[in-house]
Order: structure tokens, then C-alpha cells, then sequence
């Protein structure tokens, strides 16, 4: 099929994988300035997810001990660990499509990117599943946002009433004899100070976690738009490297939770000691 026009502009070849614009010498220098490009994005997203690490790095060495508790007790290590695992096949599966394109199979390009899709739609579907732990847990930062650190004890000052203490919860109402009600407050250790850490923790938790999964939703749609233009022969997709950079654009996101998880989920109990053996 002959191919008139590239990205708006005419091109020197009927195959679009060695048509290049007017506004270039060669195809060479086309297909840099994709990757130049792209990488130049790539480098500000490293830039704004580091400050964020770097933000629960110095956490983290501020309270090694007891963010690495709440870590373990309320982050689940298995649903972390399956998400490792369906990025990591994604990323095979996103690497398959563009050797694909670059072979110029069309019809495992389709196969792969929809592969590509859906285990993207399976991560989310597992961070969902964390998420709606967090928030029946009332553990995401805000007004609602409640902590009591294990172990704490509670105690009544109400004599003569039976006190049931209901786990997990900072303040536990309970009725007297006469259907008044009173609080039980936290006596054993700093309760106050360890919502405060817990909720620094969950509030790193929810954004670090939230940013990466709309990176991931962002990818899908960049996928789905690309599959689209190819099934309508648009020539804006017509050679493959369109798919390389969302490619690179993918792998750059499974990166991403390779650090995540470990910093969240793997937490070592003291994070100097682990840093300097």
C-alpha cells in the first residue's frame, strides 16, 4: 500500500517503516527525535516520582521501626507480589507487540497490545481490591482516617459497666447500664503520635501507589487509541515506532512498581542498619 503522507507531511518511500517527513534528512534522525523525545518526558516523570521516594525515604529513616510495622500489618505482601508479577508479563507482552510492529505483523500486534491491556485491567483490579481494604479499614488519610497501633490497651473510668473492647478500632463505645455512652481511649503507648505516623504512611501509600496506577490507566488508553488508528490505516501510525515509545513509555511504568514494591510492601525494620550493613 502506498503511502502518501506521514504525519501530515510527504514522505520519500511507499513503506512507511522507511518514510521519513520532509523536516528530516534521513529516517535515522526521524526515528531519534521519537526517542529524544520521548525520553525527555520519561526523565521529568523520574524526576516527580524520586521527590516522592525521597520524601518516604526520609520517613522512613525518621521512624524505621514503626512505619516498617504498619507496613507489615496492613499491606498485603501476596496481592503486592501478583501485581510484580502481571507488570512483569505485561512488559513481555508489550515488548512482543513492538518486535511485532517491527516485523510488521499486524495481527500480533493486536494480540499482544490487547494482551497488554488486559493484564493492565488485572493489576487495577488488584490495587481495587487493596484500596477497598484501606477504606473499610477507614485507613485513607483525611477526616475519617482512624489508627490504633497493635497492642494498645484500653480502660474505662465508669465503674460498674461491662467493657468489650472491639479490635481495631481508636475509640469503642459502650453502652452503661442506662444506655449512656462513653469512649475508651488508648492508654498503652502514643496513640496519638502513631495515628499521625500511620497516616503519613497511608497518605506516601495512596499517592505513590495512585500516581502509578493513573500512569497505567493513561498507558491503557494510549494503547486502545493507537490500536484504533491502526484498524482505520491511519498514517500517524502507520510505521512502528508509535508503538516503541509507548513501549518504552510501559516499561518505564513497570519500573516504577519494581521500586514501590519492595519500599512499601518489603520495608526493613531499620532502614540504617539495613543501609549500612
Amino acid at each position: 500500500m502506498s503511502v502518501e503522507t506521514l504525519h501530515g507531511e510527504p514522505v520519500q518511500s511507499d513503506d512507511p517503516h522507511q518514510a521519513f517527513a520532509v523536516h528530516y534528512k534521513e529516517r535515522k534522525q526521524q526515528d531519534e527525535s521519537y526517542i529524544v523525545g520521548m525520553w525527555t518526558f520519561l526523565v521529568t516523570e523520574i524526576m516527580f516520582f524520586g521527590a516522592l521516594f525521597l520524601a518516604y525515604i526520609v520517613f522512613r529513616n525518621i521512624w524505621p521501626g514503626e512505619l516498617s510495622e504498619i507496613s507489615r500489618e496492613h499491606l498485603n505482601v501476596k496481592l503486592g507480589f501478583i501485581n510484580t508479577l502481571i507488570l512483569l508479563t505485561s512488559s513481555l507482552t508489550m515488548a512482543m507487540a513492538v518486535q511485532s510492529a517491527q516485523r510488521k505483523i499486524e495481527g500480533r500486534v493486536y494480540f499482544f497490545m490487547f494482551a497488554t491491556i488486559a493484564l493492565a485491567l488485572c493489576f487495577m483490579g488488584v490495587k481495587f481490591v487493596e484500596y477497598s481494604k484501606k477504606y473499610n479499614e477507614n485507613h485513607v488519610p483525611g477526616p475519617l482516617f482512624h489508627y490504633v497501633a497493635e497492642g494498645a490497651e484500653t480502660k474505662a473510668t465508669v465503674a460498674g459497666v461491662e467493657v468489650v473492647k472491639t479490635e481495631g478500632s481508636t475509640e469503642v463505645a459502650h453502652e452503661a447500664e442506662h444506655g449512656r455512652k462513653f469512649s475508651l481511649e488508648p492508654v498503652k503507648g502514643s496513640a496519638t503520635s502513631s495515628a499521625q505516623h500511620a497516616e503519613i504512611f497511608f497518605s506516601l501509600y495512596f499517592i505513590m501507589t495512585g500516581l502509578h496506577g493513573i500512569h497505567v490507566i493513561l498507558g491503557v488508553l494510549v494503547m486502545l487509541i493507537i490500536i484504533v488508528m491502526m484498524w482505520f490505516k491511519s498514517p500517524l501510525v502507520a510505521d512502528f515506532m508509535p508503538i516503541e515509545m509507548t513501549g518504552l513509555y510501559w516499561h518505564f511504568v513497570d519500573i516504577v512498581w519494581i521500586f514501590l514494591y519492595p519500599a512499601l510492601y518489603l520495608a526493613h525494620p531499620d532502614l540504617q542498619k539495613f543501609l549500612h550493613g
